[in-house]
């Protein structure tokens, strides 16, 4: 191969030259000459796309822009402009026929070399043709081969474009450019190479060699060769178009001994086969199962030590619809970590519904090397991510620098399908051992709680109360619980949770999500002393209920559900803080004013004492109550109407707590009252010994007078404007219509009897209620259950009698029903609630 290089080289020194002639015009002149059989054909054409401005053309022809030099000819020529690197490129071919004689085997030289060729990006292209049974080889000398995309470009400007050929078909092998790990391409059947240089690269070396290799009986084989740590992007021939239909093609890949290689699928495409089966073969030195084969969707081999191949195996497509076979692959080159001769235990037999996931971090990395980290099954099938399934034990190990760059989600759900069996059932939200010995970090666990619908609500007990997360109290946990609506259309968030707080248990409606979150991963060290019970409890209505119990050192903030975005419409929330004997309870809002505007319905906010039952009533439209001291326990509930669009109902209010202490006042009535009872019994022991003296002097005749009357004498009680004769202060029901009836109204002054929106709340335990509001017989304002300073001669019975609104009940008391429609709709009740 030397010597017919060598006289190839001397032939072209004889008879290339380079003119110095003058062509008319005085532009200088360039010659070249082709010896014959030299198979060499040199093209100079414009470039694509072409540069806009003034046109440049070659000389001698006028507005010629083209040039074609055969093998043997010889022709001078110039260019009308001064850059022409700019308006043309120049190919040159070497047709290589192996067919019908021996191939010139060896390294491949520039022909013509740089030194006789304009100044223009030039492209070297070698086409060899072999026979079917003849296999080239082409090696690249230092430095190797990177391959890249279709389009992609090399930051030298030097790219190698390598096809193959399937009977009169390319193939396109790939695109590479220089500084990587392929060290070999072995092809069948004949190979087309080309080499790209920029106009400014004076590189005068091809930089590969041909060889001969006996058949190889596949489309390519494709060697990547690693000196240390590093990765290595490869892809399908045709990619991204599709791989030829049932061919196949190889990847050998050396690997030092001290080293582990993985590979990761980045993108692939399966086509539709009628015979075979697309898959990917591995030849793994020591394995007793080689080749070990597995489809393209399945987890891929890692942690492999030493060399190891690849396999592409295509399939008779369906001749109506191939599809397409195309993949991009990575392998990835490290140094073993400690952890990956460390093998962890997951079992999940004894779970029926829970899915853990191990995956990257989302992280931004700015090394150029960035070294694997990947979770392997079985210790061999690796991978960037891994999902393990319920019903049997896992077995993992990691091979990864930097385990921070990964963390664990986990979804767990409790779900009951039959309402009579799982009633008053109780589960334990915990974190298992053996997610929390992993060393990789818990980012979220979920527990996804489902009830049968309008049959049972949740309740959620924590093993130590909970604070609410806000702006003025944040919490600064290693974890929190996230509590929220799910399933379709249950988008309300109720809020974020952590331990040290005052609420002792959530109750929830429907179907809720619960959150374990993290966030240092010394978290491992609180959550074992911190669990959720959840309990399936009877249905209610409102969409939560909190009970919350103050502690004397710090303040209580809470907020409603959806603080972002707003109360949802026509639902409502209560609280049931709980107040010591010896403290009082100051009830605060942040702000004044809701700024709620509501379109249909009405928003009210009721604050009720439980040991007296006295309700206050706020209209959330206007402004909201001062501060208030609260002696018992009490309801906070909030109901919202639909609001005007843009607007939202999101309260924040505090509870703080201080010790009671006794007013004179009431020390004075005590004393008064102590010294009227003992009053009282000295004027009860007098009497009876008078009567005992009577008793003794005879017995009493009894004498009956039918005209007295026997009733005690009572004074008539005095009602103020005439009360007495109207009857408009007592109230069995009260009719909507009586009230907002002006609302109803047409234009014509009839009645409409259109649909209003109405909400209907709590409907559970009958014990501690949130408090219903109260039909009012005029104007829907604030309603203080107080009576105003009687006018001048106002008898003092009156004062004891305001307003009187009868309740319907069953039974009585409270434990009847506590449905609170909003003000403003009109809808009969219910029978039997």
């Amino acid at each position: 191969m030397a010597g017919l290089n060598c006289g190839i080289t001397l032939t072209l020194l004889g008879v290339l030259l380079l003119g110095a002639a003058h062509l008319p015009g005085g532009v200088d002149a360039l010659e070249i000459g082709l010896p014959p059989g030299s198979g060499i054909t040199v093209l100079i054409k414009p470039r694509t796309p072409p540069l806009p401005g003034k046109p440049c053309y070659i000389f001698p022809r006028a507005h010629t822009t083209m040039l074609l030099i055969k093998s043997g000819e010889r022709k001078s020529f110039a260019f009308s402009c001064q850059n022409p690197e700019d308006h043309f490129v120049i190919e040159i071919q070497k047709n290589i026929d192996c067919m019908s004689g021996l191939c010139p085997f060896g390294e491949v030289q520039l022909q013509p070399p740089i030194s006789v060729l304009p100044t223009l990006n030039r492209t070297y292209i070698w086409d060899v043709q072999a026979h079917k049974s003849i296999g080239l080889e082409l090696q690249f000398s230092m430095p190797r081969l990177r391959q890249v995309g279709p389009g992609d470009s090399c930051p030298d400007g030097v790219t190698h474009s390598i096809s193959g050929r399937i009977d009169a078909t390319s193939v396109r092998i790939g695109t590479f450019c220089s500084n990587g790990t392929v060290s070999r391409i072995k092809m069948q059947e004949g190979v087309k190479m080309a080499l790209h240089l920029p106009w400014f690269n004076d590189r005068n070396v091809s930089g590969f060699s041909i060889a001969n290799r006996s058949s190889i009986k596949r489309l390519c084989i494709i060697e990547s060769v690693f000196e240390g740590e590093g990765s290595a992007t490869l892809m399908s021939a045709n990619y991204p178009g599709g791989f030829p239909e049932d061919e196949l093609m190889t990847w050998q890949f050396v690997v030092p001994a001290h080293l582990r290689a993985s590979v990761s699928f980045l993108q692939f495409n399966v086509s539709n086969c009628e015979k075979k089966e697309e898959r990917v073969e591995y030849y793994i030195p020591g394995s007793t199962t080689n080749p070990e084969v597995f489809k393209l969707a399945d987890k891929q081999p890692g942690n492999m030590a030493g060399n190891f191949n690849l396999s592409l195996q295509g399939c008779d497509q369906d001749a109506q619809n191939p599809g397409i076979l195309r993949l991009k692959f990575e392998v990835l080159v490290q140094r073993p970590q400690n952890e990956s001769t460390i093998t962890y235990v997951v079992d999940l037999s004894h779970e029926r519904a829970m899915l853990l996931t191990i995956e990257p971090r989302p992280v931004k990395l700015g090394r150029k090397f960035v070294p694997g980290c990947f979770v392997c099954l079985e210790s061999r099938t690796c991978g960037p991510r891994l999902t393990l399934t319920p019903g049997s034990k896992h077995k993992i190990s990691f091979l990864c620098d930097d385990l921070t760059r990964l963390w664990m989600n986990v979804e767990k759900t409790i779900s009951c399908l039959d309402h009579w069996n799982c009633h008053r059932r109780s589960y334990y939200l915990q974190v298992p051992r053996d997610i929390l010995q992993l060393p990789v970090q818990l980012h979220d666990f979920s527990w996804k709680l489902l009830v049968p619908k309008d049959r049972l609500s949740l309740a959620l007990v924590p093993a130590q109360k909970l604070q609410q997360h806000t702006q003025e109290r944040i919490c600064n946990t290693s974890f929190s619980y996230l509590v929220a609506g799910a399933g379709l259309g249950q988008d309300l968030y109720f809020g974020s949770f952590c331990s040290g707080g005052a609420i002792e248990k959530i109750q929830v409606k429907q179907n809720i999500s619960v959150t374990l979150r993290t966030f240092v991963p010394s978290f491992q060290q609180e959550v074992s002393r911190q669990g959720l019970t959840v309990s399936f409890i009877p249905y209610f209505k409102e969409e939560a209920i909190f009970t919350v119990t103050p502690d004397m050192e710090s303040k209580v903030y809470l907020r409603t559900p959806n603080w972002e975005r707003g109360l949802p419409s026509l639902t409502s929330v209560s609280w049931n803080v709980s107040v010591p004997g010896d403290r009082v309870a100051c009830l605060t809002f942040v702000k004044e004013r809701t700024g709620l505007a509501c379109q249909t319905g009405r928003a009210f906010m009721i604050v009720q004492e439980q040991r007296n039952k006295v309700e206050d009533i706020f209209n959330l439209e206007e402004a909201l109550p001062k501060p208030s001291s609260r002696h018992h326990n009490f309801w906070v509930n909030v109901s919202n109407c639909s609001p005007v669009s843009g607007k939202q109902l999101d309260l924040l209010f505090q509870v703080s707590l201080t010790p009671r202490t006794l007013d004179l006042t009431v020390i004075l009535i005590a004393a008064v009252g102590g010294g009227v009872l003992l009053l009282f019994a000295l004027g009860l022991i007098i009497c009876c010994v008078k009567k005992k003296k009577k008793k003794n002097k005879g017995p009493a005749i009894g004498i009956y007078n039918g005209n007295i009357n026997t009733q005690m004498p009572m004074q008539p009680k005095k009602l103020q404007n005439g009360q007495k004769d109207n009857d408009c202060h007592v109230y069995a029901v009260i009719d909507d219509t009586m009230v907002y009836g002006h609302l109803l109204q047409d234009s014509n002054g009839s009645f409409v009897q259109s649909e209003v929106d109405t909400y209907r709340p709590f409907q559970g335990p009958t014990g501690d209620c949130p408090p219903t509001p109260p039909l009012t017989c005029s104007r829907a304002s604030t309603v203080k259950l107080t009576t105003e300073e009687p006018p001048p001669g106002f008898s003092p019975e009156s004062e004891s009698e305001p307003y009187t609104f009868s309740h319907p009940s069953k039974g009585g008391g409270s434990h009847g029903n506590t449905d609170i429609p909003l003000l403003g709709a009109h809808e009969p009740a219910e029978a039997g609630e």
